[in-house]
């Protein structure tokens, strides 16, 4: 009687395990589902600003489900190279490419390994290898391969290495400000791409061996070289862009060099009115001519030494570094100089690179809040007329640069004001500024954002999951179930007893 009452209770129980797992899995094809996005994992990118004084290289990132090649791409992190830019290594076989070792080092172990055959890597060289390329054209072209082959060994995927031109330059860091400013897109909550409806912002950069001016403009522009049409996130922008190759903070100190040993008529001793007093130095005479921006017309030892005394006169600096522009010549409605054509520039401005570093320095040293060409004018005068002690001991550990302050100070004051034109309503409009959220201002990532939406976006996970008004739908039923499969096993239970007894 036993074996009978626990046959007939393993019997209930599996008939009601049966039914409850028969009316989960019909629940289960019946309850409405809909599809979750998975968090997407992320693309890398890595390109490296060769310019003319280092390499910097960077690391972006994007979702890598990105919608119609437009993700937000943000920074991930930045390296600099030790050394000087690869241009600097013309000659030094092999040095090029070590100068890079470190940093890729580095990028190998941030990224992920699984994204390692999926990250492109760039190399764009700027002014410092344009001017290699005008004077030695063979040793450039060494540089690049070496640079080539060494990007080549490491689990990427190299995309090439190039010499931009100084249009490109110029644009792609007029991408990189408005893009970081938001002024082409927003990515809404919704998940929708959204235009802002805002004015786009013009960028100043201020590089070692050239400077960059582009803005969005309406009126015509004279000199087609000028003009660039782009076409980002569905809408055009018309911009002028405009690259002064010589310009960069490293040349004007080496051209104003050459200017003053030819107006001093000696290759042995000058006077240097932008060196502050108390200041000298000496250097050699190929250091200040081995470039093709000082023609040196007559035959000189590049081996003599130059000795150089600073006396600190802000009036004759000033009227020195002036003499770098030619500000009258001009066979067009308007220029900025150098016979440039320039339209009326309009908008606000974000200065980067140099031009915030000089203008840091400025506000600190002279306490001058330079929101004017009078109070830039201002700050220079009293940074070129101090003296080299007082500088040292204001500003310790910086003794390396404190010679060029006042020189570049007073370029700064000369290209913005009687170059592109700035003046006491337009000047309040320039942002002096080497980051914008957490990003490094400037033309590379322009350049990444350009050529990362041209790569595949990855295929979105999906899994599947309840709807939210389906689960309380669902407990209930459980509920009623596990009471209904409870009163089947105490009846069992209760029989069981019953035939025991009996």
């Amino acid at each position: 009687m036993v074996s009978m009452g626990n046959q007939q209770q393993c019997r209930i129980i599996t008939a009601t395990a049966a039914l409850f797992l028969a009316v989960c899995g019909i629940l289960l094809l019946v309850v409405p589902t809909e599809d979750v996005k998975e968090t997407p994992e992320f693309m890398y990118g890595i390109v490296l600003d060769a310019g003319s004084s280092h390499t910097t290289i960077f690391i972006y990132k994007w979702p890598a489900d990105k919608q119609n090649g437009t993700g937000v791409v943000s920074q991930h992190s930045e390296c600099h190279a030790k050394g000087g830019g690869i241009s600097s290594y013309a000659g030094n076989k092999g040095g090029a490419a070590s100068s890079l070792e470190e940093c890729m080092e580095k990028a190998t172990q941030e990224i992920p390994k699984s994204r390692h055959k999926l990250t492109p890597v760039y190399l764009g060289a700027t002014a410092g290898m344009r001017l290699l390329n005008i004077s030695k054209p063979k040793e450039s072209d060494a540089v690049l391969k070496e640079v080539a082959d060494k990007l080549k060994t490491y689990p990427f995927s190299f995309k090439g290495a190039t010499i931009l031109s100084g249009q490109e330059e110029g644009a792609y860091g007029w991408v990189t400000v408005n893009y970081l400013l938001e002024n082409y897109i927003k990515y809404g909550f919704v998940g929708q791409w959204l235009s802002p409806g805002r004015d786009t912002v013009g960028a100043l950069d201020f590089g070692g061996a050239s400077t960059q001016i582009t803005f969005e403009t309406k009126q015509t522009v004279e000199n087609e070289d000028n003009l660039m049409k782009l076409r980002l996130y569905g809408r055009d922008y018309q911009i002028y862009t405009q690259s002064f190759l010589c310009y960069g903070r490293d040349q004007v100190l080496l051209r104003l060099l050459a200017l003053l040993i030819k107006t001093q008529g000696s290759d042995h001793s000058i006077v240097h009115p932008c060196y502050p007093a108390g200041y000298s130095d000496s250097v050699k005479l190929s250091s200040v001519f081995d470039t093709p921006c000082n023609k040196r017309q007559t035959p000189y030892k590049p081996d003599d030494v130059l000795q150089i005394k600073g006396t600190g006169n802000y009036n004759q600096c000033l009227g020195n570094v002036s003499r770098l522009f030619s500000l009258n010549n001009c066979s067009y409605s308007r220029c900025s100089f150098d016979g440039v054509f320039q339209p009326n520039i309009t908008g606000n401005f974000m200065a980067f690179s140099a031009f915030f570093y000089t203008h840091s320095f400025l506000q600190e040293a002279t306490g001058i809040s330079i929101t004017s060409p009078e109070y830039l004018e201002e700050a220079t005068h009293v940074v070129c007329n101090m003296s080299f002690e007082k500088m040292r001991n204001q500003f310790q550990g910086h003794e390396s640069h404190l010679k060029d302050y006042c020189t570049v100070s007073a370029f700064v004051q000369v290209l913005l004001v009687n170059g592109y034109g700035f003046d006491f309503r337009s000047f309040p409009h320039i942002s002096f500024q080497k980051k914008a959220g957490g990003t490094s201002v400037g033309w590379s990532l322009g350049y990444m954002l350009s050529l990362s939406n041209l790569l595949p976006a990855e295929d979105v996970l999906l899994r599947k999951s309840l709807r939210s008004g389906a689960w309380s739908a669902l407990i209930v039923l459980f509920c009623f179930l596990l009471i209904v499969a409870l009163y089947f096993l105490l009846r069992a239970i209760r029989k069981k007893d019953t035939g025991n007894v009996i």
